[in-house]
């Protein structure tokens, strides 16, 4: 497997594209307006998000990012506040859409290296109810932690933060972006994993290869409600099938093989490690992701070492990202590479 470009692009799996199989569905997609709900396409999609994720309704919506906002918008008002950890997506890479657009507060709390927040910190982090305060109603996690260096949260865990957020009177919501990587990587449903959450979300458009597209899944009155703020930020797309048929093959084809971009991130890790200069952020990647730093005593800066990756047909950020388009022959093409361009 090969872009058509012949690069070898491990910058993200958002860079994936849509494969033979999801091209030849999104040409032959029956359709509908979305915003009547009669797309048959996009009610298959989420009805099958819905099954997958044991959750009542689903809701399709362009992008990761609306579909966090969507879940805020939701699940709290203007004023009240949201614990969020201070390396999560929906604090640092959402342009503050929570303040911006929902005014909605994040309580913040310090994620550990291992993507969770400690249940103390949670519970330190909830206002009392005090009318000098705003009112806490979200606990916000993800899974995969991505600047955790895509680190999986564990059934354990989730279990115990969603027991915590009920015992206040709080929801809980999962910002899944990878949340079959997290599955897949402990053996575990997703299903399963994510029990008792209060809603998720997950995107199409990143391991799964479809080219556009998330699902935001939760109880039927929550997604009833959550309809209604998609339209207000203008997620509401008419003949979106198109893009649903490419999502429907991604949850029937290409969950399992996630196993794949795991395994070839380890073997990218195994090379790494053994170039001198090179210093992995983390030993062993748990799922599809490589954060790495180049020692001090290494002479050449990134910028350098990312335009000669480039000028070999490779590119590359200081996080690696497998997927669906990089094959074990890829992967010893990069270590290789990276050796040649530190080392000559």
């Amino acid at each position: 497997m090969s872009f058509e470009n012949g690069l070898i692009d491990l910058r993200s799996d958002t860079v994936t594209h849509p494969t033979p199989a999801m091209r030849a569905a999104m040409a032959n997609a029956e359709v509908g307006d979305d915003v009547y709900g009669d797309d048959p396409t996009i009610n298959r999609l989420q009805e099958l998000a819905a099954e997958k994720t044991g959750l009542e309704a689903g809701l399709f919506v362009p992008s990761g990012t609306m579909a966090n906002l969507v879940a805020l918008l939701t699940h709290c008002e203007r004023g009240s506040e949201a614990i969020v950890g201070n390396c999560s997506h929906i604090y640092v890479d959402e342009a503050g859409g929570m303040a911006a657009l929902g005014g909605i507060m994040a309580g913040v709390v310090r994620n550990q290296p291992d993507g969770t927040l400690r249940l103390e910190d949670i519970t330190a982090a909830i206002r009392e109810d005090d009318v000098h305060c705003s009112r806490t109603r979200l606990v916000c996690l993800e899974n995969t932690q991505n600047i955790c260096g895509g680190v999986p949260l564990s059934r354990a865990y989730l279990s115990q933060a969603v027991e915590l957020a009920h015992s206040r009177d709080l929801k809980l919501h999962l910002d899944g972006a990878r949340l079959f990587n997290a599955a897949v990587a402990q053996n575990i449903s997703a299903k399963e994993l994510i029990a008792g959450v209060d809603s998720v979300m997950f995107c199409l458009s990143k391991g799964l290869c479809a080219p556009v597209g998330s699902v935001l899944c939760g109880s039927k009155e929550f997604i009833a409600e959550a309809l209604r703020q998609r339209k207000q930020v203008g997620g509401g797309m008419r003949q979106a099938g198109v893009l649903a048929a490419a999502g429907i093959l991604a949850l029937e084809t290409m969950v399992d093989r996630l196993e794949e971009d795991h395994r070839n991130a380890r073997k990218l890790a195994d090379g790494m490690r053994a170039i001198p200069g090179i210093v992995l952020d983390t030993e062993t990647p748990q799922t599809n992701m490589l954060y790495f730093h180049l020692s001090p005593s290494t002479k050449k800066t990134f910028p350098e070492i990312r335009s000669q990756m480039r000028q070999r047909g490779i590119l590359v950020e200081p996080r690696l990202v497998t997927h669906y388009w990089i094959s074990a022959s890829d992967i010893e093409k990069v270590i290789h590479s990276f050796r040649e361009v530190l080392h000559g």
